[in-house]
């Protein structure tokens, strides 16, 4: 397919009272916040949407600070994405936005310099670091916040985390990651802009998690991705699913993910004896197996921008 016809489907806007809510928080918050760290989509499939995964409502309210981006698992990324080129396409967010990072060992050296190069203002005179994490719905904000307290600390999570975006839904107390220097990270809740900006970014955002999938449709969602994949001549899902060849057809690629993962499900069906059990595939069971597959790597290193 050369386009995706949406069929004349919009995504559905996201933002729920606890998005609002929390964004207001943290414009509160920024006060007492020396650097902001904003990870980008990233999940466990790698950093599938760079550009498209990022609010622009939280440079506008929150970019007056020290701006660090952190990638997470480039290494499941397109290999041909490299971190630099994705740089420069991130050039025209702005001058606070300082660092390009996909190492977690690299962030408290950097936030500290960061900050003592910068201005503090009424935290002159304060020896600790506050740092706003922030990013859209399921980033691994969380997630982050625990591997830099493993790695420093060596202490084990201190909040939450979860594959559904939402998990986080308030500014949480702020959480210790570093003894020297002593930095505490501040966990915040992922923010959708209040209007997305065309149905081709929503759906980006939702095969990546940001978006709750039935928001969307997995159904539609699966044949936006078996498009995606085949325009970048991305087949593994070819062998992951016994197919004889690429194809176009997101019906046939969906029958044999059910018979491939066994996603099958009994139904009753009156006949002139009476009710029948019948076994048969189940195809929205197949659709989000075949999301998740995606998700996971399986289906090969992909950049959806």
């Amino acid at each position: 397919r050369e386009c995706f016809d949406f069929g004349g489907r919009d995504v559905a806007s996201w933002f729920p009272g606890h998005m609002a809510k929390g964004l207001r928080k943290m414009r509160a918050s920024l006060r007492c916040a020396d650097c902001l760290i904003e990870c980008t989509i990233t999940l466990l499939s790698g950093t599938h949407i760079p550009l498209s995964g990022r609010n622009p409502v939280l440079q506008e309210a929150l970019g007056i600070r020290p701006h660090i981006l952190v990638l997470n698992k480039m290494d499941l990324a397109d290999p041909c994405q490299q971190p630099v080129s994705i740089g420069t396409g991130l050039a025209g967010w702005g001058p606070t936005v300082t660092a390009l990072l996909c190492v977690s060992l690299q962030i408290v050296p950097l936030v500290a310099k960061l900050v003592d190069s910068s201005p503090r203002y009424h935290r002159a005179e304060s020896n600790e670091y506050s740092i706003l994490v922030i990013g859209v719905p399921n980033v691994g904000k969380s997630s982050l916040i625990n591997s830099l307290r493993r790695l420093h600390l060596k202490k084990g999570k201190a909040t939450a985390v979860g594959g559904e975006p939402g998990i986080t839904k308030a500014v949480l107390t702020r959480i210790q990651v570093c003894e020297k220097p002593l930095m505490y990270l501040v966990d915040t809740p992922g923010v959708l802009p209040p209007k997305l900006g065309d149905v081709e970014t929503g759906m980006k955002l939702a095969l990546c998690g940001a978006i709750r999938d039935h928001l969307v449709g997995e159904d539609i969602m699966a044949n936006y991705l078996l498009y995606i994949l085949n325009k970048q001549q991305q087949f593994k899902y070819v062998q992951r699913y016994g197919l004889a060849e690429a194809c176009d057809d997101i019906e046939s690629v969906l029958r044999h993910v059910a018979l491939t993962q066994g996603r099958t499900q009994k139904v009753k069906v009156l006949t002139g004896t009476g009710n029948v059990n019948v076994t048969v595939l189940n195809y929205p069971a197949a659709a989000y197996e075949f999301l998740r597959d995606f998700r996971a790597g399986h289906l090969g290193r992909v950049t959806l921008d």
